[in-house]
């Protein structure tokens, strides 16, 4: 596995704990990356924040702003941010690191619970993308931050409501720290099943990009939804699953259907091939 990282960095404490822990190891090469959405008016000082904390560690940095506007969804300007994060991790080769701790986690899991994810809302934060502080609380970040003397940026939109997480996070706060490892327990376990689970849907339908119809349409709805439901990367609600099933059985050959959240399907007779555009 490649020493090479790029760490997303905010400017907020839980970042810029990351780097430091990361910028302790001096086996690793790591660059700085920066994403100012433009969503708030003091985005930019944050990006300048940033740029000087990597020059005081003698590190590489890469930044980029796009101007979101303030009524920007936060699916938006994640979405945003990770097709930065990857677009610098190609460019140097390496891995993507993020500061999601374990509060993140839970908030992510009641987030998903709430928008009717299922129990695969429950295997959050399983991908490519490194997350070392994901065994860390809040609370233990901002107690090694205090220990070193770090200076971190507060994000103001963290006390807007205009925010699902934050109102989430109100909630979650209020849970004991026995619900908490309770939760944390059922979602490493819930992304071992979902490990499985897609283990044994790539046998059923193979790994694309080109699938049958014909399976899809013959088989029982619950296994063609739980297996659509992989296939789509997981980007799609049970809703949208259920409106791409039928498309799968009833479209021409020829035509496109845009299945949602970037997922477009093309239609052959036989299979139909999913390409994600960006």
């Amino acid at each position: 596995m490649s020493n090479r990282y790029v760490v997303a960095v905010s400017g907020g404490v839980d970042s810029v704990v990351l780097l430091h822990m990361l910028k302790g190891r001096p086996e690793l090469e790591l660059v700085v990356a920066h994403f100012d959405h433009g969503i708030r008016d003091d985005s930019a000082d944050d990006a300048k924040f940033v740029s000087d904390l990597a020059k005081s560690y003698g590190l590489t940095f890469e930044t980029k702003r796009e101007t979101l506007g303030k009524d920007a969804s936060e699916e938006l300007a994640r979405d945003r941010r990770y097709a930065f994060l990857r677009d610098v991790a190609k460019k140097y080769d390496a891995q993507i690191a993020t500061a999601h701790h374990s509060d993140d986690a839970i908030e992510t899991v009641a987030i998903n619970l709430t928008r009717g994810t299922g129990w695969r809302g429950l295997a959050v934060l399983d991908s490519e993308v490194i997350r070392p502080l994901l065994n860390m609380s809040k609370q233990e970040i901002l107690g090694y931050a205090k220990l070193h003397d770090l200076q971190w940026r507060e994000d103001s939109t963290n006390a807007s409501d205009n925010y699902l997480r934050n109102r989430v996070r109100r909630k979650t706060d209020k849970l004991s720290s026995d619900e908490k490892r309770q939760l944390l327990s059922l979602r490493s376990h819930q992304i071992h099943s979902k490990k499985l689970i897609d283990n044994e849907v790539l046998k059923l339908v193979g790994g694309g990009p080109n699938y049958s119809r014909y399976f899809f349409t013959h088989t029982n709805e619950t296994t063609a939804i739980e297996c659509l439901r992989s296939v789509m990367f997981a980007k799609l609600t049970r809703p949208q699953l259920k409106r791409l099933l039928l498309a799968i059985k009833t479209s021409k050959s020829g035509s496109v259907y845009q299945a949602g959240n970037g997922l477009q399907i093309t239609f052959t007779s036989r299979n139909f091939t999913v390409e994600l555009i960006k």
